[in-house]
Order: C-alpha cells, then structure tokens, then sequence
C-alpha cells in the first residue's frame, strides 16, 4: 500500500510540474508576439484610450485565462476571437507573461 501511494504521488507531481510548465509563459517572447496588440492596448498595454482596457500590470493567469476564453468563445468579442485564433497556448502564456509584467496603472491616495 505504501508503495502505490508514493507512486501515485510521484505520477501527480509529474502531472503538475507538465501543466505549470506548459503554462508558463516568456516575457521577452511575448514582447516579441505583441505586435498585434499594441494597435488597441498600446506598446506595454497601457492603452492611451479608455475604449481599450489597460492590460498592463494585470495578473498573468487572468490574462492567459482570458485569451484563452476568447479562443474558445466563452469570452464573446468578435475581434478578439479573430486575433487569438491562431495562437498556440504557448504564445498565450507568452503575451500573458509579457504584459503582467509592464507596470500597470498606479492610483495615489
């Protein structure tokens, strides 16, 4: 019994370390893939109009997770969709990782 448990364990931390490393992203990729998204969010995702949301700053799993919902349709924006189409997940995890590490909006109190 205690074998299988440490094999099992062994097979989940294999499991876990592929899905965290598959979705990592590399910021200076993602620089390099942004092109498209500076028309609208701007060069570092500060976008210089309130039309387009400032992506900068914003927590690399909620960027990923967003790109990825507007690929597969449950975030709905037609122009959106059509930019993600034909990114992979890397190039996914890539932006994300680009972007969250551009300083972000900062507000003084």
């Amino acid at each position: 019994m205690k074998r299988i448990t440490i094999v099992a364990l062994g097979l989940i931390s294999a499991v876990v370390a592929t899905s965290v490393s598959a979705a990592s992203g590399n910021a200076a990729k993602g620089k390099e893939k942004s092109a498209t998204c500076v028309a609208c969010h701007g060069a570092d995702g500060n976008s210089p109009t309130a039309m387009f949301p400032r992506i900068a700053g914003q927590h690399e799993d909620y960027l990923n997770q967003a790109l990825k919902s507007y690929k597969n349709g449950t975030r709905k924006n037609e122009v959106m969709k059509g930019i993600v189409a034909p990114l992979s997940a890397q190039d996914m995890a890539d932006l994300a990782a680009y972007f969250s590490s551009q300083k972000g909006l900062e507000i003084k109190r």
